[in-house]
């Protein structure tokens, strides 16, 4: 009984070790490529809405907006956008790109731009507030204003289908919190870019201004 009693503590220890290893080279890989740009926009498949309407894989897709209980359809509302979506956590070390995300956005929303922010937990954990909570706490803190979606999973193993759909089209799946994709007006793949990448950055910004409607 003692050994059992001793050992247990020790096996937690452990797995909370080895846990902690998989979550760092999660962080180490995306520092290590922090960016893909495609030489050519990366198409998706082309799907047809209920209502006739053709819509790029990309933005197909209902959505509820955080903190609400209103449904938004990513095509009819962001078709004809360039579109940055991103992962966030509100207890991250890159926490404070949220600042400038939404400086992004004001800057170019009235140009065809938006920012659209998709809280998970999936990555160390950051994320376990309530929406209601995570939602009040990006305003206030941060003063965020562009769209911000219900918790998602933007992990590769039990990523949501919005996710699947961009980490498939991209070749990689987001490795830790504010991974970037970006989404011209057709819906094509632009560029994907690691949580070290930030929104100020010079090539993320002039391939956004490069794609504008």
């Amino acid at each position: 009984m003692s050994n059992h009693r001793t050992s247990s503590p020790l096996l937690t220890a452990i797995r909370k070790g080895l846990n902690r290893i998989i979550l760092l080279s999660g962080l180490a890989w995306s520092l290590l490529s922090p960016s893909q740009i495609f030489a050519q926009p990366v198409a998706a498949q082309t799907a047809t809405s209920n209502g006739g309407q053709h819509c790029p894989a990309t933005l197909d897709f209902t959505l509820r907006e955080l903190d609400g209980d209103k449904q938004v359809n990513l095509c009819e509302t962001y078709k004809d956008k360039v579109v940055l979506i991103v992962n966030t956590a509100s207890k991250c070390g890159f926490t404070p790109q949220f600042e400038a995300l939404e400086a992004l956005h004001e800057t170019y929303k009235d140009r065809g731009f938006s920012v659209l922010g998709f809280p998970s937990n999936d990555f160390g954990a950051q994320d376990p507030g309530s929406e209601k909570e995570i939602a009040t706490f990006c305003r206030m803190t941060y003063g965020v204003k562009f769209p911000m979606f219900e918790k998602t999973h933007a992990a590769k193993k039990k990523a949501d289908p919005l996710y699947q759909t961009l980490g498939n089209l991209a070749g990689e799946y987001p490795r830790w919190n504010f991974h970037k994709y970006l989404l011209n007006t057709r819906g094509e793949l632009l560029g994907s870019f690691s949580s070290i990448v930030k929104p100020t950055d010079k090539k993320l910004i002039t391939l956004i201004e490069a794609n504008l409607p």
